[in-house]
C-alpha cells in the first residue's frame, strides 16, 4: 500500500515504437490514474503524445544520443531529482541507464530516490550492459532474463524480481475491433474476403525476427491453401526488405506473402490473422507479440528459446518447435492451416491464458508494489539513523 503519492522518473532512449517505450507508457499511464506524479526522460517521438495525454510529464533530453556529449545530462537530472524530490528512479535502457546512475551516485546517500532496473534482454555481458544489473532492485521480464542475471552477472535472488510484462485487455481486445476496420485494412493490403488462412508474421524487418525460417517453411507447405502477411516497416531496413523480396520471388511465392510495412493497429491486424507466428533467431527476453496475439484469440507458431517458452502453453495455446528448424515449423504451420477445430480451440485458451498471466493491470500494480517497498525501506532507514 501506497502511503503517499510518488514521483517516479522512467528513463528510455525515445518514444517511437517498441515494447520498452509500451510498457513505459502503461506505467506513466497506471501511475497517473493512482495519484502519483509520473516524469519521463526521453528524446521523444511517435509516441509523446499519447504519453502527455495520459498524464505524464515528458522531459525531452537525447539521454541515448551515443556520443560524450549526453553527459551533460548527469548534473541537471541531478539537480532534477532533488528540486522534485523524486521517490523513484526507474531505468530501462543503457545509455539512458548510465546517465541515471552516474546522476543518482551524485546525490548524497539520504537524498537519493531509490533505483530500479529493468533487464529487458539478453544483453551482451560487459561493462556498458552492467549498469543494467545496478538496481538496488532489478526486474526481469521473466524467468529466462532472471536466470541470465544470476548466471551472468551473479545477482542475488532478493535482488531480482519477476514481473511479466502485460498485455493491454482492453486494446488487445476482440471484441472491441469494429468490422468496418478489419475491412478497411484487408483492402489496404490486398486481401480477398474468401482468400486462404492468412499466417502472420508480425514485427520489425530485421535478420534476427527470422523471416527467411518464416518463408523456407511456407515453402515446404505450398501444397496447402494459406496467404501469408509480414508486417514491419520496409523502409527501415531496405536492403534486407529487398532480399526478402527477392527471395520470396526465387521460391515462386511473390503472390503468397506479402510485405505489407509498418502498421500501427496491431489489435485490427492480428484479428485478420488464422495463426501467428514468432521465428526470432535468437532467444527473446520475453516475446510479447506473441502474448498481444494470444490476447486477440490467435494460436501462436514460435521457436521454444528464451521467454516465449513461458507465454505459450505449447499444444494448448499454440506450438513450439525448435529454433531455426524448418522441418518443425513447416510442419507446425500445416497443422495450424489444416485443422481448423484445433485452431479455434487453441485461440480460445489463448485469450483466457493471456488475461490469468499476462494482465497489464497485473504488470502495474506489481510495479507499483515493488516502488511501494523500496520507499517505505528507504523511509525505515533514514528514520533509524
Amino acid at each position: 500500500m501506497v502511503a503517499r503519492p510518488l514521483t517516479v522518473i522512467q528513463m528510455l532512449p525515445d518514444l517511437d515504437a517498441g515494447g520498452v517505450e509500451r510498457g513505459t507508457l502503461e506505467i506513466g499511464r497506471f501511475l497517473s490514474s493512482e495519484g502519483h506524479k509520473s516524469l519521463v526522460i526521453s528524446a521523444g517521438g511517435r509516441l509523446t503524445p499519447q504519453l502527455e495525454e495520459e498524464g505524464s510529464t515528458h522531459i525531452r533530453w537525447r539521454v541515448g544520443e551515443k556520443s560524450p556529449s549526453c553527459l551533460r545530462y548527469i548534473i541537471p537530472l541531478r539537480n532534477l531529482m532533488l528540486r522534485e524530490k523524486v521517490d523513484i528512479l526507474h531505468l530501462r535502457s543503457r545509455l539512458p541507464a548510465w546517465i541515471g546512475y552516474l546522476a543518482w551516485k551524485n546525490i548524497p546517500h539520504h537524498q537519493r530516490p531509490a533505483l530500479i532496473t529493468t533487464f529487458h534482454g539478453f544483453y551482451s555481458v560487459n561493462l556498458y550492459s552492467s549498469v543494467m544489473a545496478r538496481g538496488e532492485k532489478v526486474i526481469a521480464v521473466s524467468k529466462a532474463i532472471a536466470r541470465h542475471l544470476r548466471e551472468r552477472y551473479a545477482l542475488s535472488d532478493d535482488r531480482i524480481v519477476l514481473i511479466y510484462r502485460g498485455v493491454d485487455e482492453h486494446l488487445f481486445n476482440p471484441l472491441a475491433i469494429n468490422h468496418y476496420k478489419i475491412d478497411a485494412l484487408r483492402v489496404r493490403w490486398g486481401i480477398k474476403d474468401n482468400q486462404a488462412p492468412i499466417i502472420m508474421l508480425p514485427g520489425r524487418i530485421t535478420r534476427l525476427k527470422g523471416h527467411d525460417l518464416f518463408i523456407e517453411s511456407l515453402a515446404r507447405i505450398r501444397d496447402t491453401p494459406w496467404l501469408a502477411v509480414c508486417t514491419g516497416d520496409t523502409e527501415a531496413n531496405r536492403s534486407l526488405t529487398r532480399r526478402l523480396t527477392k527471395k520470396i520471388a526465387h521460391l515462386k511465392l511473390t503472390d503468397r506473402i506479402k510485405l505489407v510495412g509498418h502498421c500501427d493497429d496491431m489489435p485490427t491486424a492480428l484479428m485478420l490473422a488464422d495463426v501467428v507466428v514468432a521465428a526470432s533467431v535468437k532467444p527473446e527476453s520475453y516475446g510479447r507479440v506473441a502474448v498481444e496475439a494470444q490476447a486477440m484469440g490467435k494460436p501462436v507458431v514460435a521457436c521454444a528459446h528464451g521467454g516465449i517458452v513461458e507465454t505459450i502453453s505449447d499444444r494448448q495455446t499454440g506450438w513450439l518447435v525448435k529454433p531455426d528448424n524448418i522441418a518443425e515449423m513447416a510442419n507446425a504451420l500445416r497443422e495450424a492451416i489444416v485443422n481448423t477445430s484445433l485452431r479455434e480451440q487453441m485461440g480460445g485458451r489463448a485469450r483466457e491464458w493471456v488475461k490469468s498471466q499476462f494482465s497489464i493491470r497485473k504488470m502495474c500494480q506489481s510495479t507499483l508494489d515493488l516502488y511501494a517497498e523500496l520507499v517505505s525501506a528507504q523511509r525505515g532507514q533514514k528514520n533509524g539513523r
